[in-house]
């Protein structure tokens, strides 16, 4: 009949149908993933379905990773650390994000600082202590530890792994020998963080290549030392810079146990930090995604909200735990950069009903000994 539509012809979709098409595209999405955690297994996710799940509406992507989250641990609990500059300033790396490069000392006007002494060192480990850390973290602004800095970084992990709390260190880049030193000392954990994408990171340093950060972390994994590398979002990357990172972790034979994932806090004088408050900082609710993404991916690691927290609200801030987030900095300074105030962690973590996770140190290193009389097998723990 003249006017009606023929129903075998294909008919334009209109804004409707293409939105339901979407809606049912991302709640089949999510139900594969429901699935998968269902299973508890940690799958290692395809560059094209970590773009998907950057893509769901935000409601969503939270209330997975969340789900994942209590899958993988303890609700309401986060792990909190302290981190101590051991060593600041005229660093020989060009890092644009940096104020502690020595290439950018003239414009940022930061003040260098030899080692800090052994015992100033454990003082503020038994104060973060005493505040409720469990992990000490010491960073020191070096390119790689000399032959001369180790003996001293390595006192350092005893004296604070004997107060009871798990140790971190970031030190630059390790080789296999600086690792096993480390292991042997008891070190818990190893920072060296990715920073962003393998195609993004020209951008951002020179003087070190990405595979010689993907090598220090092969060394500190081959050395049976936790591994911690995170990134730093919102340095002027794409999307597909944090999709590519994220895969970047999942190419690993490991996921890191640690991954921070920090807000670029724009720095007056470096590189990126000028070209950053120039042009906008990246909207808060990408850095929440990027949490949440990492949390579904990497269900068993701590994920650490690191630097740029101290410029968020409250609510922001509980976002970022309902994404997945369960580890924190404590303290007023990250290295040389501000952190939101300990009395408003305390006041914060109150409202929300997080409690504070315990340390659990690396046990020492133990070695089986047969008596040669009795024949009787002990183990005995290795002198450190």
């Amino acid at each position: 009949m003249s006017g009606l539509l023929n129903i075998s012809e294909p008919t334009a979709k209109n804004d409707t149908d293409t939105a339901l098409d979407n809606q049912n595209a991302s709640h089949n999405f999510l139900a594969s993933l429901a699935t998968d955690a269902t299973k508890n297994c940690e799958k290692k996710y395809s560059r094209e379905q970590i773009a998907q799940l950057f893509d769901l509406p935000l409601m969503d992507l939270l209330l997975q990773a969340q789900t994942v989250h209590r899958q993988n641990f303890t609700a309401n609990e986060v792990q909190i650390s302290t981190l101590l500059s051991i060593k600041t300033g005229n660093c020989p790396e060009d890092c644009g994000y940096c104020s502690q490069s020595g290439h950018h000392r003239d414009t940022t006007k930061l003040q260098a600082e030899k080692r800090i002494e052994v015992d100033k060192v454990i003082a503020a480990a038994k104060r973060a202590k005493a505040t409720g850390s469990s992990r000490f973290c010491m960073g020191a602004a070096w390119k790689h530890p000399s032959a001369k800095d180790m003996p001293y970084v390595v006192e350092l992990v005893k004296e604070v792994k004997a107060l009871g709390l798990e140790t971190c260190m970031t030190l630059g880049m390790l080789d296999t020998q600086q690792a096993a030193q480390l292991a042997d000392a008891g070190l818990d954990y190893y920072n060296h963080n990715l920073d962003t994408s393998r195609s993004y990171y020209e951008q951002v340093v020179s003087t070190r290549s990405y595979d010689e950060r993907l090598n220090t972390l092969e060394n500190v994994r081959n050395s049976g030392i936790n591994v911690c590398s995170g990134n730093i979002v919102g340095m002027g990357e794409s999307r597909d810079d944090r999709i590519d990172w994220v895969h970047e972790l999942l190419k690993m034979p490991k996921a890191p146990e640690s991954i921070p994932v920090n807000l670029l806090v724009p720095i007056q004088g470096t590189p990126i930090g000028d070209k950053v408050l120039a042009e906008g900082q990246l909207p808060v609710l990408e850095w929440i995604r990027t949490i949440a993404v990492t949390r579904i991916c990497c269900p068993t690691s701590y994920v650490r909200l690191s630097a740029g927290r101290e410029s968020l609200s409250n609510a922001e801030q509980a976002l970022a735990f309902m994404a997945g987030a369960n580890s924190f900095f404590y303290g007023d300074k990250l290295l040389t950069t501000g952190n939101a105030s300990q009395s408003g962690d305390d006041r914060l973590m109150r409202e929300l009903g997080l409690t504070k996770q315990f340390a659990a140190p690396r046990a020492p290193k133990q070695v089986p000994v047969m008596d040669a009389m009795s024949g009787h097998q002990s183990q005995v723990v290795l002198a450190e």
